[in-house]
């Protein structure tokens, strides 16, 4: 019963030091809109979204459902090899072609209607960002400069490196521009709306039922150009880095979506021993979520836990009479009392009615990811915030040599 105890109050504490870390990170790794042209009106001068705007008018559309528009394409594009040169590519490219009157958000289009000049800019500003990024993302990744590239596609070993430019523009910029341009075809002479694509996100029940749609809706998902982690990425994006929800009922909550599982949060986490402070490694190797590797670091693949059940007794009735709350309110993914936890959904469970969300646990992580628990196996531990409390630095050094994500 104590180690039961003990691994409960090390995983509670974990969760809301790592919260509290974000909480102070002030959205970490967010985009900048401030500074893609077309929206340089939205904010204030010290940079601030301004927040009493969000339904004013902006051409046809509403601000709030421009930005949405962007932040679609933005998830898309996030999947590529460097977020930084990534998010470069989709800012720069934008400004171009809007100072030529292509107006890709208020009038998707446009990108194809003049589909020689948007390929065309896309090659442009993917040169101009191969110039400035290639020997940084090169080091950082123990590669060479000359195999920097943004373009990619989805195959069988998923994400690849591609070199057909417009395999990358129709599927990865042209299916999100549609979805928005579908919902205008399809909305034309039924319903006035200025938000279309907005009104479609927020129709659903909850932020986690509408993650699940933005990847696979028959008609308006995204389907193979989008992941599950990129689908949560947005959602924390439109309703905790951005405010961009009208809704404010518990479906559209800070508790009400999971947390994008990417290589920082599985890196953090595995190593921190939080992940086996609710599995056993057996588990975790049986779903793939740790693949062994002969003589050389063993992979963390976190996106492959999606789903999976916690195995080991939470001895707490608070965790668990709050996962009831989460998942039948927050989530609405159930309609039944659930009799075990999902391992994605235990922060949700912990954090609920603190003055903590999801979008701060996923900021801390990507802080703690990015700045010290980095992909090597000699990460910046002395310096970490999390040290103190951390399985791995505190006698399990195999947790930080053996495994890399």
């Amino acid at each position: 019963m104590v180690e039961k105890m003990n691994s409960v109050s090390f995983i509670k504490e974990l969760v809301f030091k790592i919260a509290e870390i974000g909480k102070r990170s002030q959205h970490i790794n967010a985009p900048d809109l401030k500074n893609v042209e077309p929206f340089k009106h939205f904010f204030d001068k010290k940079g601030r979204l301004k927040p009493d705007e969000l339904d004013t008018m902006d051409g046809a559309w509403t601000k709030r459902e421009i930005l949405t528009r962007y932040l679609l394409l933005n998830i898309v594009l996030d999947q590529g090899p460097d977020i930084p040169g990534v998010r470069e590519l989709l800012k720069t490219v934008t400004n171009a072609l809007y100072r030529k009157e292509i107006r890709i958000f208020h009038r998707p289009l446009d990108f194809f209607r003049e589909l020689n000049i948007s390929i065309d800019e896309i090659l442009k500003k993917h040169d101009s960002i191969k110039t400035l990024r290639a020997d940084i993302w090169a080091k950082q990744n123990n590669s060479n400069s000359s195999k920097y590239n943004l373009f990619f596609a989805q195959s069988q070993r998923g994400i690849v490196s591609i070199n057909q430019v417009l395999d990358y523009g129709i599927h990865r910029w042209g299916v999100p521009l549609c979805v928005p341009l579908l919902l205008e075809k399809d909305l034309a002479g039924k319903i006035e709306t200025r938000q279309p694509l907005v009104d479609y996100l927020e129709s659903f029940s909850s932020a986690e039922v509408t993650s699940m749609r933005i990847k696979n809706h028959e008609r308006y998902g995204l389907g193979s150009a989008v992941g599950n982690k990129g689908c949560h990425l947005f959602t924390k994006w439109y309703i905790h880095t951005f405010h961009l929800s009208s809704r404010k009922d518990v479906g559209w909550s800070e508790w009400s979506y999971e947390v994008p599982f990417d290589s920082n949060v599985g890196r953090v986490l595995f190593r921190t021993g939080y992940l086996l402070s609710l599995a056993d490694l057996d588990y975790y190797q049986s779903w793939n979520v740790i693949q062994q590797k002969k003589n050389k670091p063993h992979y963390i693949r976190v996106t492959n836990i999606r789903g999976k059940k916690v195995q080991k007794d939470i001895d707490d009735e608070e965790i668990k009479k709050n996962y009831k709350d989460v998942l039948l309110n927050h989530l609405k993914t159930r309609k039944r009392e659930p009799t075990t936890i999902e391992i994605q959904q235990m922060p949700n469970a912990i954090l609920l009615n603190s003055k903590f969300g999801i979008g701060d646990f996923d900021d801390g992580l990507i802080y703690i990811g990015t700045n010290f628990c980095i992909n090597d196996e000699r990460p910046k531990c002395s310096k970490c915030p999390l040290n103190s409390i951390c399985k791995g630095f505190n006698g399990n050094e195999f947790l930080i040599t053996d495994y890399l994500t």
